[in-house]
């Protein structure tokens, strides 16, 4: 019972232990075009660059996001990110780089 418990646990857990961080996601699905600006993409943590398409809305950004825009595909690069990623990416390339 216990060693059931124990595998119970870990199989639960091993999801969150793997859970890439939203810089981890930046690197594999994002800065392909995001660190040189490839097909006007906003440049990371270039606010100046982001600042227009911030001020529509995170719910525009979102739905650019997922229909895509331009050169990028709908889900970007990274189609199985969730909502809550997305927005935590948006957040990560728009703000200026900290030191």
């Amino acid at each position: 019972m216990r060693v059931c418990f124990i595998v119970s646990l870990l199989i639960l857990a091993s999801p969150l232990a793997l859970a890439e961080s939203t810089e981890e996601i930046y690197n594999r699905a994002c800065q392909v075009c995001h660190a040189t600006g490839v097909a006007n993409a906003p440049k990371v943590h270039d606010a100046e660059a982001w600042k227009p398409r911030l001020d529509k809305g995170m719910d525009a950004l979102l739905g650019s996001i997922k229909n895509g825009l331009n050169a990028m595909p709908p889900g970007g690069m990274c189609p199985d990110c969730t909502d809550e990623q997305y927005k935590a990416l948006i957040k990560f390339m728009s703000s200026p780089k900290s030191e």
